[in-house]
């Protein structure tokens, strides 16, 4: 079966202040499967809403090709258009109309009856969980209810395809689980869900594979599972609040391995050997050394490892 996105070296340059060539995407290759959740995780400004403005054919590329549902981005963008659901970071969303009639007005664009938009519009109401606000006006809806709105809007012609442009930046805890319990039920129904996200929580909890883009280009692909495992066995994380004993804590830790770069609020990182799980020896020689440990942990690998491990730096902070 053929991917039903096909990326091959895409790319897109902009001019810079002094008219030199800026890359924001640069030769980025990649295919989704059908039916599959495809993450697309990276900080911003790396490269994922111009990757997905290319896709969904709101910009043009300046090199490679794509293909979504199988036609080609830039010869054919009337049937990807008509092939897919997009839902931006931004949402156009008329403040003085209420969820119904926003949803419609929608499903009218797409050529249903009044009859059957309006079925439509509470059938997608119910789905996203707005049935309780569906005569509101939006400009009363919070930011979670806007983004539930807009997604609902993306499902009027029910898509094979649906991008979700970083679907749950800025949103509660409670918004952004219902957003990921839709994502789920979307993608059990057969849907191919292309997801950028910043979020390395989200892209674990809901991506079938996960593509990592840093400064415009893709550095690592694969499932959560195997993007780990190659990071290697999992560290030891010590925080110890008195710098005067840093020294003899750094002694005593790199005695027993590579001491890498520890993430914020961390004092030493230490790469345990594979299948080391035990704590209390460190804790036991640190204490003899005289060394007081405020916090220790066992961390298994994460995708901010994978991230450090080929970016050399940590995932900026998700906050």
């Amino acid at each position: 079966m053929s991917p039903v996105i096909e990326v091959d070296a895409i790319e897109r340059r902009f001019k810079g202040p002094g008219g030199e060539p800026l890359h924001a995407v640069a030769g980025v290759s990649l295919g989704v499967e059908p039916g599959e959740v495809y993450g697309f995780l990276g900080p911003n400004g790396a490269g994922k809403t111009t990757l997905v403005r290319m896709l969904v054919t709101l910009l043009r590329p300046t090199g490679g090709t794509a293909r979504v549902a199988g036609f080609d981005i830039v010869r054919e963008p009337g049937k990807v258009r008509a092939s897919i659901g997009v839902t931006l970071q931004e949402a156009a969303l008329d403040p003085l109309m209420t969820g119904f009639e926003l949803l419609q007005l929608q499903a009218t664009l797409h050529g249903l009856r009044k009859a059957q938009a309006g079925d439509k519009a509470d059938e997608l109401l119910e789905r996203v969980d707005l049935v309780r606000a569906r005569d509101a006006r939006v400009g009363t809806y919070s930011g979670g209810m806007r983004r539930r709105l807009d997604l609902a809007m993306s499902l009027i012609h029910e898509p094979s395809v649906l991008f979700l442009d970083e679907p749950t930046t800025g949103l509660d805890p409670i918004s952004r689980k219902v957003l990921w319990d839709e994502v789920r039920s979307l993608n059990d129904s057969g849907t191919t869900v292309f997801l950028t996200t910043q979020y390395l929580e989200e892209a674990d909890a809901l991506a079938d594979r996960v593509g990592i883009i840093a400064d415009g280009r893709l550095v690592a692909e694969g499932t959560p599972a195997e993007l780990k495992s190659d990071v290697g066995a999992s560290r030891l994380e010590v925080t110890i609040h008195d710098a005067a004993q840093h020294e003899a804590a750094r002694a005593k830790l790199a005695a027993h391995g590579q001491l890498v770069e520890p993430p914020t609020g961390v004092t030493f990182c230490l790469k345990l050997k594979p299948g080391e799980t035990q704590l209390a020896p460190y804790v036991v020689e640190l204490d003899q050394a005289g060394v007081t440990v405020d916090r220790i942990d066992l961390v298994e690998p994460s995708l901010d490892d994978v991230f450090l491990l080929k970016t050399g730096h940590h995932f900026p902070d998700d906050d």
